[in-house]
């Protein structure tokens, strides 16, 4: 385990971490004590209409919506028998797999049902994380001495750590952050936006990692380690891990190069993230199975929609070799058709049908392959010591064991933790990013840049400085660079807007931040100024200053007054 040091502010503070999947989603926190080592805890009881739930430590990612759009069940509560009968008798609307609507442009439409007519997926989002914040809430105060007291000690010292899949950006990310804001957890302002830090499942998986699995007993042979006096320090340089994160909708691959005592962890290749997440397993079989009993009394839509549910829950996670038939238990006793191997309400599936189940799987675990290898190729650190398998899609045996036959074939070491499944990974690892903060450098995904003018250079073609994508940044690092502002009249001078360009490709719309701060102070002080050809106008110098490093793109624009 990772051994952590007291607490040392003066002040408590009430960490919460969310982790909003695409099936399911978990919570967990951590209260800091002034003077005691942060412990972290999770959720494992959630809110229903009249009572909790026990023992778990997940919720399923489900809304039902009335046909006013006001949500009516979350989570839960939306799992109660009473509640699917009352939704199917008025007309609600479900709604799962809400977070694939950020990438619906690369899902078909048969793949994830429309939100309720009027609501957005920030709407969405904010109803569900609202849900979640009560359930944090109450349980906080039902599990701890003095819980009401406690919480109302804390409710105004509450930092937020959201995950999302690797590979989001600006646009996803103000979204959340409004979420939050229509879901209660923080007011729209400065200070309450300042409460939210966003983190990739990627290196929320890694701190989790390093704090449960790469600092055990279990693992300590593992050459990670800081070389000894004396030592070449080469040999650090040739270490890197990458961790795997399988969940329900995404696959995300982070890459790192690690040494545990003191701890010192560097992003050594962009994150990668693919669509290939447990679920489309899912909805791949869905298809597999109405193919097969297509034209059968079995084939109906209600009884493909319970097997496929059943092999989500059952088969798909036991299966594990395409030689030993598999079943899926959708009936009762009465229930065959020996043509279709249907016995006993049991659907059996063996031969050919077998290897169709081991082919959707292929999918995925090649796009968990050619994920890996685009990071071995970009990483400026070989990737030779260890791949860490975890999340819920980790839980299929079937996965792990073609995962485990490749990279045995690279002399790489693929590993599957006892709580590889555990859905607290990720809740856990952001909660220990807040208290452990153990990555020190991250790599930009993309060139940034903002459009300028520049005096004709013959010797350079492009006449632009960038920082370009790939490189190694610190959290700290700034980059920075000094323009002239031109305006033709002193108030146009108040207020400085500047587009920060985000460069993808010649084939590819860039993205686009604005960073604005009012200058107006210094605009006074400006003095008019003639051009050669005798129009007049203001000047003033600002420097743009782009941080990399954070888990955000931070821009701002800095200036100095009284010159």
């Amino acid at each position: 385990m990772l051994l952590r040091q007291p607490y040392r502010r003066p002040v408590h503070k009430l960490v919460l971490a969310f982790d909003v999947g695409v099936v399911y989603s978990s919570i967990s926190y951590c209260i800091l004590q002034p003077g005691k080592v942060p412990k972290i805890e999770p959720v494992t009881r959630f809110v229903l209409m009249q009572e909790h739930s026990g023992g778990n430590s997940k919720i399923t990612s489900i809304l039902y919506y009335d046909s006013n759009g006001t949500a009516r069940a979350i989570g839960a509560e939306a799992l109660q028998e009473h509640i699917i009968e009352r939704a199917e008798d008025d007309g609600w609307v479900k709604v799962e797999w809400f977070v694939l609507h950020w990438a619906a442009k690369r899902i078909a439409d048969d793949d994830i049902s429309p939100l309720p007519r009027g609501k957005t997926i920030v709407e969405v989002l904010g109803d569900f994380m609202q849900y979640l914040f009560r359930c944090a809430r109450s349980y906080i105060q039902q599990t701890h001495p003095s819980g009401s007291n406690l919480w109302r000690s804390l409710e105004n010292r509450i930092e937020f750590v959201l995950t999302h899949p690797n590979g989001w950006e600006g646009l996803q990310q103000k979204q959340i952050r409004l979420a939050a804001v229509l879901g209660g957890l923080i007011p729209s302002t400065e200070d309450g936006m300042a409460r939210v830090h966003l983190l990739t499942e990627g290196e929320a998986s890694l701190h989790y990692c390093v704090a449960n699995t790469l600092a055990s007993d279990a693992l300590s042979k593992t050459p990670i380690l800081a070389p000894e006096d004396g030592e070449d320090d080469d040999i650090l340089a040739s270490q890197g891990i990458v961790v795997i994160d399988a969940g329900g909708g995404t696959i995300d691959l982070s890459a790192y190069s690690i040494i545990l005592s003191p701890a010192l962890i560097k992003e050594i290749a962009a994150t990668e993230r693919r669509l290939q997440g447990s679920v489309f397993v899912t909805r791949r079989a869905h298809d597999l199975l109405q193919e097969k009993l297509s034209g059968s009394r079995f084939g109906t839509p209600d009884i493909i929609q319970q097997m496929t549910y059943v092999f989500d829950s059952t088969t798909k996670r036991k299966f594990r070799n395409p030689e030993d038939p598999s079943y899926i238990k959708f009936g009762t006793i009465r229930d065959k058709d020996h043509q279709r191997d249907i016995r006993a309400g049991q659907l059996k599936l063996s031969g050919q049908v077998l290897q169709d189940v081991a082919k959707l799987f292929e999918p995925s675990i090649s796009s968990i392959i050619e994920a890996f290898e685009t990071q071995r190729k970009a990483a400026g650190t070989p990737i030779t010591v260890i791949c860490i398998f975890v999340g819920g899609f980790a839980a299929s045996d079937w996965m792990f064991t073609k995962l485990h036959a490749y990279f045995q074939s690279l002399n790489i070491s693929f590993s599957r933790p006892d709580n590889h499944c555990t859905a607290q990974v990720v809740a856990k690892g952001a909660v220990s990013y807040f208290i452990d903060h153990l990555v020190s450098t991250r790599v930009a995904r993309f060139t940034y840049g903002t459009e300028s003018i520049a005096l004709f250079n013959p010797s350079d073609m492009e006449h632009r400085a960038r920082q370009k994508e790939g490189t190694l940044v610190p959290e700290q690092q700034e980059f920075s660079k000094k323009f002239a502002i031109r305006r033709y009249n002193q108030a146009a001078c108040n207020q400085v807007d500047i587009d920060i360009m985000s460069y993808r490709g010649l084939l590819q719309k860039p993205d686009w931040m604005d960073t604005e701060r009012n200058t107006s102070k210094i605009a006074e002080k400006l003095t008019l100024k003639r051009s050669a050809e005798g129009s007049t106008y203001y000047s003033m110098e600002i420097k743009v200053i782009l941080l990399f490093g954070l888990k955000e793109l931070k821009a701002t624009i800095s200036w100095e007054d009284g010159v």
